[in-house]
């Protein structure tokens, strides 16, 4: 039966960082991806809102029309019933119905009149909504175009980052099974706990990366030889020394540069 080999510490914490940086690459495309789509929700609500108000304008439009074709019609009916008692103005026989004609005259030329000036303000009313129109019409199309190059910009992320993604997660699972279940375990509730889901961080001029804690010097002596794994006692994060961290950057990254 063949000898397991033991995996020491320096290898997990090898393992450790190369999970680090493939998921944080992960994390950084779905943070794009996150955003953009959002944006062009936004923007297919607002052009949504913008099309409603337009085709709200358009129907008080279609009304302003119609409402006017109404009083020209009303206008053509009191003529044409003016000219009617003109011509009953030749048989009258006394003033009474003299009168009565005449009333009636007067009737129709008032209803000339207000269908007149209800024309003239469906016309004024027109014309302020035409250009509230225009002027929508030019935003509506402008956001439009916004909406087609966030779109464009996302079809053409989401084509370069899925493969990429891809290929990320299928390492990220390989590296996954060469960390122990309690180390592993250890690693994603950091991850989940911190800000910036950064389990695993290198020592930066003598502090834990993205942090202002020194770290004594006698404890970055115990990162450096790699002989057991340490945590950062203000963020809880895992530490190790910056040449580690290095050394496999430079491995994932020419990894990566080889698909």
């Amino acid at each position: 039966m063949a000898k397991k080999t033991e995996v020491t510490v320096e290898e997990k914490l090898r393992a450790l960082y190369d999970l680090q940086l493939i998921d944080s690459r992960v994390d950084e495309i779905r943070n794009i991806r996150g955003e953009l789509p959002l944006e062009v929700e936004d923007l297919e609500n607002e052009i949504a809102g913008l099309q409603k108000r337009m085709d709200d304008f358009q129907q008080e439009l279609n009304d302003f029309e119609f409402q006017t074709k109404e009083q020209k019609n009303r206008i053509e009916v009191a003529k044409e019933e003016f000219k009617k008692y003109e011509e009953n103005l030749k048989n009258v026989r006394n003033n009474r119905e003299y009168n009565s004609i005449v009333k009636e005259q007067e009737f129709q030329e008032l209803e000339i009149q207000l269908a007149e000036k209800k024309i003239k303000e469906f016309i004024t009313k027109r014309e302020l909504k035409t250009e509230t129109v225009d002027l929508l019409a030019v935003k509506l199309k402008e956001r439009n175009k916004h909406l087609d190059a966030k779109k464009s910009e996302l079809d053409e992320i989401l084509k370069e980052t899925e493969k990429e993604e891809g290929i990320l997660a299928k390492k990220s699972a390989e590296f996954e099974t060469k960390i122990e279940a309690q180390l592993f375990a250890a690693y994603k509730k950091i991850r989940g706990n911190v800000k910036n889901g950064m389990a695993i961080v290198p020592i930066e001029r003598g502090a834990s990366g993205g942090s202002y804690f020194t770290i004594p010097p006698q404890i970055q002596m115990e990162i450096a030889s790699r002989q057991k794994i340490i945590t950062d006692e203000h963020s809880g994060r895992i530490l190790v020394d910056a040449e580690l961290a290095q050394e496999e950057k430079e491995k994932i990254s020419a990894l990566f540069s080889k698909k």
